[in-house]
């Protein structure tokens, strides 16, 4: 059966049938060629049929570093993805190459939902990616990592005002990390930086265990706006 495509709001965290996804980032190196990107990847996927339904979204992000788009795409197994790569992805680069030649491509990863905290009762006017690896030596690091984020937003005292919604997400190693983090805007998550406190949240103990994880050997994050989000009508 053929899928069109069709917008919507957001990525359905939380939902079922998702068995993996994948993620990763480019760059443009300017906001008139992130902005050109933007376009040209909206007009390649508007302009074909859905790839699969087994393909349940595909978001773009817009870096607020005028530079950045993170892609973001859940899929229902991972060997409709395997085909994918190897019967539909490379004409759609292609087309988007040669309106904005040059992309530089961070490498993509692929990864498990893990669980998803916060209500999504508002439409998220900024999205934080976080990323982290782990010391591939120490086992489950990934899932422990990620108790210890959720039990500090559970019991933080006074969570950051503009918070939507964090999900997270881990390979199958239990060596990366990915947490697709909703806020009401850009502002608010920056001053949730910028309050007293560890990291985004209140000076407690379990703030502290997030931040001294032994096995945390990298993470980045980054600011996004929505740039779209599309899902299959079949």
């Amino acid at each position: 059966m053929k899928c069109t495509v069709q917008p919507v709001t957001r990525p359905h965290f939380g939902r079922d049938g998702v068995g993996m996804v994948e993620a990763g980032a480019w760059r443009l190196g300017t906001a008139q060629r992130q902005e050109a990107a933007v376009d040209a990847l909206a007009r390649t996927w508007a302009g074909r049929p859905w790839p699969a339904a087994e393909l349940l979204s595909y978001t773009v992000l817009a870096g607020t570093d005028g530079d950045s788009l993170f892609h973001y795409a859940q899929w229902a197994d991972e060997a409709a993805y395997e085909k994918f790569l190897r019967t539909g992805r490379e004409d759609r680069d292609a087309e988007v190459d040669a309106a904005v030649p040059g992309i530089v491509r961070e490498g993509l990863h692929r990864y498990l939902p893990d669980r998803t905290t916060g209500r999504a009762t508002a439409t998220p006017g900024c999205v934080v990616i976080v990323e982290a690896a782990f010391d591939p030596e120490a086992p489950h690091a990934a899932r422990t990592f990620v108790d210890l984020v959720v039990d500090a937003l559970a019991t933080d005292p006074a969570p950051a005002a503009g918070g939507i919604s964090a999900n997270f997400h881990r390979d199958a190693l239990g060596t990366r990390m990915l947490n697709y983090a909703e806020w009401t805007d850009a502002q608010a998550h920056a001053e949730a930086l910028a309050a007293p406190g560890t990291g985004i949240g209140s000076d407690t103990e379990a703030w502290h265990r997030v931040l001294s994880f032994p096995a945390l050997s990298h993470n980045s994050v980054r600011r996004y706006v929505p740039a779209f989000t599309l899902a299959p009508r079949i």
